[in-house]
């Protein structure tokens, strides 16, 4: 009698605890997607095929034991395509999560800009999205102290608009030959491949441009809680043209309509530990239980005249445009509410690039952008091949007429039986004519100069922000082992703000025991 209560008492407790399992994986519809998947289903979907498309018979499906594995067709088609489902990686914003929705049109802008993706109030617009720590490799964090990728790509009937921005309203440097240095002191060390303070704060020191940024990310903006809470800015200032051939200059503007959130350092550092995937889960479970994100899209106009008389270049991508000076205006909304249906087809696959322009955008003038048009269409070449455009997350909505052929698959119908070359006689597709055709302007741009925005960054922080970052810097500066290197980055901090430098060394000389440290060592 006893046994047979205690194993009654036993199965009692299993079916609680399963019920808790499932109790708490209600509102995490990630965590439950593979068991949704069944409940969806009265049994299996269908009979197992090759890639080809030929049926596995059960004999094949169950082992490989004393059999030739040369004729084992399930065996060579699991086995081989194992070792060849990986891509190259992107170099940076490597790991990522995103989304499917809309761009409507609430306030349209005619005025300033003729492409028909802002034409109406009330147009929509598909886009997908894809947000992105910039440091992190695939298995990393989603909490780390990092800026983060917010690029949209809008599928209009123009063709793809993509705008490829970030979560800050600038970028680390001016001068695109120096953008491999960052990433690469950014990344680990080619010996140790561990993450290097001393490489870190070596280029922050060599371009000083990259402390408006960094900055800004030692805030607790520097770990956004989740990618809902998340703002989006274009960096760049685009040109664009109305249908009067008038040209306007504009950056664009994503606020989260959930409000900016972030983590503080404890808090990103618990979630690391405990969900390193914790902003693609919050994304995903959001849609999925119909909370769809939103963004207030914003742009901040500049006339010519704007351009010409501006007391700084207002193409410095490591400069914000005062919004005092230049006020947001509401151009819309950008809403997500559709998951991808598998990850590697509709987010790692997803390419994008700023040079995917529509009529009436004509991009920047900046050299930045410029150089980024040929590297982000080189990595697309590189990771997905010559024919990365007709990857269905790439395709635009209606069929493009190109004269491009062949090369590695996916090729479509390889635009089927039309001419193949241009110039040609025999009806192939031919370009449209513009009259009075507006041109990008070219800029003369001199070195960044941003020091007076950094430090107006910090002035204008409340005295609990400061605190924060000051106790981040110290954070990162206090794992600096190079004594020179420390005594230049104290003064730079120093030239931006004298109380922010004898701060964070005070703040170094307190640790000292914690840190590597020069007892010698004296701020100019």
């Amino acid at each position: 009698m006893f046994i047979v209560i205690r194993e009654m008492k036993t199965e009692w407790c299993f079916l609680v605890f399963c019920i808790g399992i499932v109790a708490g994986h209600d509102d995490d519809p990630a965590a439950n997607q593979i068991v949704d998947f069944r409940d969806r289903t009265s049994g299996p979907i269908g009979i197992m095929t090759t890639s080809l498309g030929a049926p596995i018979n059960h004999n094949q499906a169950s082992t490989t034991l004393n059999k030739r594995l040369i004729f084992h067709e399930f065996f060579m088609d699991y086995n081989l395509h194992f070792n060849r489902e990986q891509i190259p990686p992107r170099v940076v914003h490597t790991k990522g999560g995103g989304a499917f929705g809309y761009f409507e049109v609430t306030h349209d802008m005619k005025d300033i800009c003729k492409a028909k993706v802002f034409s109406k109030v009330g147009k929509k617009t598909p886009v997908a999205v894809r947000f992105s720590p910039q440091v992190q490799l695939f298995g990393g964090v989603d909490t780390s102290r990092d800026d983060r990728g917010f690029a949209v790509k809008f599928y209009t009937e123009d063709g793809n608009f993509d705008i490829v921005g970030l979560n800050t309203p600038m970028f680390v440097i001016k001068d695109p030959l120096f953008f491999p240095t960052f990433v690469h002191s950014r990344k680990k060390n080619p010996q140790t491949f561990l993450y290097d303070s001393n490489m870190f704060w070596n280029f922050l020191v060599l371009f000083p441009e990259g402390m408006h940024i960094q900055m800004r990310l030692f805030t607790d903006l520097g770990t956004p809680d989740g990618y809902r809470h998340m703002p989006g800015f274009g960096i760049h200032t685009f040109q664009v043209v109305n249908e009067e051939k008038e040209n306007y200059f504009i950056r664009f503007h994503f606020t989260p309509d959930a409000g900016v959130k972030n983590l503080s350092s404890s808090e990103a550092q618990k979630i690391a530990g405990l969900d390193p995937d914790y902003a693609n889960r919050d994304l995903f479970n959001a849609i999925d239980t119909r909370n769809f994100p939103s963004w207030t899209v914003s742009i901040q106009v500049l006339s010519v005249s704007d351009v010409k008389h501006a007391d700084f270049d207002v193409f410095d991508v490591t400069r914000v445009l005062p919004e005092d000076k230049y006020p947001l205006r509401t151009v819309g909304k950008l809403i997500l509410n559709k998951n991808p249906l598998n990850y590697f087809a509709d987010i790692e696959q997803l390419a994008f690039c700023p040079c995917n322009l529509v009529p009436g955008i004509l991009g920047s003038p900046d050299k930045l952008f410029e150089s980024r048009c040929l590297s982000y269409r080189d990595a697309q070449h590189y990771r997905l091949g010559g024919n990365f455009m007709n990857i269905g997350v790439n395709k635009p909505i209606h069929e493009p007429l190109t004269y491009n052929r062949d090369g590695r698959p996916p090729i479509g119908g390889n635009k089927r039986n039309i001419p193949n070359y241009y110039p040609n006689s025999y009806n192939g597709p031919v370009p449209y004519l513009e009259e009075n055709e507006v041109e990008l302007i070219e800029i003369f741009e001199s070195k960044a100069d941003n020091l007076d925005q950094t430090r107006e960054l910090y002035e204008n922080m409340r005295f609990d922000e400061k605190a924060r970052l000051i106790e981040n810097i110290v954070s990162s500066l206090g794992s600096v082992t190079d004594p020179l290197l420390k005594k230049q980055s104290v003064n730079l901090l120093s030239a931006i703000n004298p109380h922010l430098g004898s701060s964070v060394l005070e703040g170094l000389l307190a640790n000292r025991t914690k840190y590597y440290w020069d007892k010698d060592f004296k701020v100019k």
